[in-house]
């Protein structure tokens, strides 16, 4: 009998380390699982990890391109917030969600196609960069910004911003002003 109720132990043990050894390996697949999901996308920039190098690659080119061609002359802060704004549409869902395709976008008010950034609209194909040392440092905020998550912290709701030689008669809440740029809220 006393061997009987040994055996019976021993079995409920063994079973329950088995039951054990499942629910620890269940759950490891899960967190292995979840936390594969929840790498595909870069939380600050929106840009998946997994697609092709040369997307990653021609998403930098293209805000690269918008820095120098928008705030080429401006302060380091006045290219990062250039670039901020850019990121910023790209995570609002109101505007394209690549960077590619908010750099490039157009709308079409009253017949007249409006780009968002008057550089494109401009004649996109005469552009050429002429000062290849601000380009470059165009291309280093552009870096800076899109793989390092270097932000502005006031500009973290910044959507619009536009000259300050310009009035486009925004009803919009102003954020700041950093170089010959004035900032403000979606």
């Amino acid at each position: 009998m006393k061997q009987e109720t040994i055996l019976k132990n021993l079995l409920k043990v063994g079973l329950l380390s088995i039951a054990i050894c499942f629910g620890l390996l269940f759950y490891n697949i899960a967190n292995y699982t979840f936390a594969k999901y929840q790498a595909r996308y870069d939380s600050q920039t929106g840009i998946p990890y997994e697609i092709s190098m040369h997307n990653r690659l021609n998403e930098l080119e293209c805000l690269t391109k918008n820095i120098y061609y928008e705030a080429g002359n401006e302060p380091f802060e006045g290219k990062v917030a250039v670039a901020q704004v850019t990121l910023n549409r790209v995570q609002s869902g109101t505007f394209p969600k690549s960077i590619c395709g908010v750099v490039y976008q157009k709308n079409k008010f009253y017949e007249k196609v409006v780009c968002q950034f008057s550089w494109y609209c401009d004649s996109p194909s005469k552009l050429k960069v002429v000062n290849r040392g601000l380009y470059n440092e165009s291309k280093d905020v552009a870096e800076k910004v899109l793989f390092e998550n270097y932000r502005l912290r006031s500009l973290e709701q910044a959507i619009y911003y536009h000259a300050d030689y310009i009035n486009p008669g925004w009803k919009k809440t102003r954020i700041t002003k950093i170089g010959h740029h004035i900032f403000y809220r979606g």
